[in-house]
């Protein structure tokens, strides 16, 4: 078990007062056997009036109704937790899905279909990127054949952190051999989907000691640091939901703090939102500091990523607000997965 503090602060700067819309804040973790959650700190400016649902995946999600204007719009969530490390797999895992190929029961194949479709067509370059991994009529043991795909998509692909907006399909990501772990996410979900595993999008943070505690890394760089992260489970007979996270080729594991899970990386930016403005270019720029450490809330410095002050945005997927006016319609803020 590890118990960890994640802070996660945003601020949204214009040159003047602006009126805010409704926003949507897709920021504390549910309980469960893996991760058990203290204390969920959420601190706004200007204040606002804050309601919680869950949406259809089951992830908890606050509506803040703000009250009046302002120049600067803070959002600040501080986390403490305990992480627990998966069980060993192998002793998890039903015999009947040891090996691959197998078929998932009738009732785990009709509750998880949307998790078993690959969303993204292509002209078969993620199934001839597979073909390495996978022999016809030669069997293969599951955990081996994950764990492969896992390692390869962070031997394969540089990474390369990017604030623009939206996730690379998968074609993209192999044409370009490069992308954030929002994009290895998703690559790798479409490659598991394609042999026919149920896969699904998360969206968190991820515990870097080095960052935590001062320490040299070495040669064993964890990247994606200092900012949200993003991963995929995979569903496993026996095992249930297992944690993949292909940017670092680390699997189920408590370095990592999932906060919601999605079919697809459009639906789990962290926040979400509009103000409204009849000045143009009134949005100056925005920037985001994200640190998780085993110590108390303010113990470091955190990581601070500044977005830049122009940049357009077209999807839910990028830590920039819009530039163009649009006045008087609300213009539409969002924050990226990872």
């Amino acid at each position: 078990m590890r118990r960890l503090i994640v802070e996660h602060k945003t601020r949204y700067h214009y040159s003047e007062p602006v009126q805010f819309g409704q926003h949507r804040l897709m920021l504390r973790p549910r309980d469960s056997h893996g991760l058990r959650l203290h204390e969920a700190r959420l601190t706004l400016s200007p204040t606002g009036d804050v309601k919680y649902i869950y949406d259809v995946f089951g992830n908890s999600i606050a509506l803040v109704d703000f009250h009046g204007s302002a120049s600067e719009l803070v959002i600040e969530s501080v986390l403490e937790l305990d992480s627990y490390e998966t069980p060993d797999l192998e002793v998890l895992l039903d015999p009947v899905a040891a090996n691959y190929p197998f078929v998932y029961s009738s009732d785990d194949r009709f509750d998880a279909s949307q998790m078993l479709t690959p969303q993204y067509e292509d002209e078969g370059e993620v199934k001839a990127w597979l073909t390495r991994f996978v022999t016809p009529g030669e069997p293969v043991a599951t955990l081996d054949l994950l764990k492969a795909i896992n390692a390869a998509v962070k031997a394969d692909f540089t990474y390369q952190a990017r604030i623009e907006e939206g996730t690379q399909t998968p074609s993209q990501t192999l044409a370009r051999a490069s992308g954030t772990c929002r994009d290895f996410a998703l690559f790798f979900i479409e490659a598991v989907r394609e042999l026919g595993f149920a896969a699904r999008f998360v969206t968190g943070y991820l515990y870097t000691p080095h960052l935590d505690l001062a320490l040299d890394h070495g040669d064993d760089e964890i990247r994606g640091a200092g900012a949200t992260h993003a991963w995929a489970e995979v569903y496993l007979p026996g095992a249930g939901w297992i944690d993949f996270d292909p940017t670092n080729a680390l699997i189920g594991t408590d370095h990592l703090v999932r906060v919601a899970v999605v079919r697809d990386p459009r639906q789990a930016s962290p926040i979400v939102g509009s103000f409204a403005s009849d000045t143009p270019g009134v949005f100056l720029g925005m920037d985001v500091e994200v640190f998780v450490s085993t110590r108390r809330q303010g113990a470091a410095a955190p990581t601070v990523i500044e977005a830049p002050q122009v940049a357009p945005l077209q999807d839910a997927l990028a830590p920039v607000a819009p530039v163009a006016p649009v006045a008087p319609e609300p213009l539409k803020l969002e924050q990226p997965a990872a």
